[in-house]
């Protein structure tokens, strides 16, 4: 890989890394503790996540239980559940919070891998919009005499390579989530 594409084809790889932890968060049916990655509950003072709180374990299939360090923070752990956007309401036994989702009917997961499609094209998007600029760039060093004429085209073949590259990539997670999602 030449220096000109090295800096594009980490971009590109942050993209796609983005996704994948997007996919991550998504709640398949299947108790994940990723789908609480993002929320932060307001502990000594400050907002801390939830996993910073509290040990998260899944010990069946559908139900994430959530048993925190120090029981006093247990109201605010599951105010800030409440207050999130998993859709799950928590059971709180007074030492051990449980979420327990629900099967997902067939209209929820086609609605699902819609969604997850549309963020697969969204990043698809923004790995074109990287090589637009790294194209971009490369004409500017070719008019201004920095690479010659056989060099732009080789560092644009190059670039073109990293985009079907990470297009595949992100095709492959996709379709690993969609799969995942109908299968439950």
């Amino acid at each position: 890989m030449s220096d000109y594409t090295k800096v594009y084809s980490e971009k590109m790889d942050k993209s796609v890394k983005a996704l994948e932890n997007e996919l991550i968060t998504v709640r398949a049916g299947r108790a994940n503790p990723h789908v609480l990655d993002k929320v932060t509950a307001e502990a000594y003072g400050t907002e801390m996540p939830i996993n910073q709180l509290a040990n998260i374990s899944s010990p069946e299939a559908r139900v994430i239980a959530i048993n925190p360090f120090d029981a006093s923070t247990l109201k605010a752990i599951e105010r800030a559940i409440n207050a999130s956007d998993i859709g799950i309401h928590p059971n709180n036994d007074g030492k051990v919070i449980r979420l327990i989702f629900p099967e997902l009917t067939e209209e929820r997961r086609k609605e699902l891998t819609k969604d997850i499609k549309k963020k697969g094209e969204d990043t698809k998007v923004a790995i074109r919009n990287i090589r637009r600029d790294g194209v971009d760039h490369i004409k500017k060093l070719e008019k201004s005499g920095e690479i010659t004429e056989d060099t732009r085209d080789e560092i644009l073949e190059e670039m073109q390579k990293l985009t079907d590259k990470h297009i595949a990539d992100i095709d492959k997670s996709i379709e690993a989530k969609t799969k995942e999602i109908m299968s439950i």
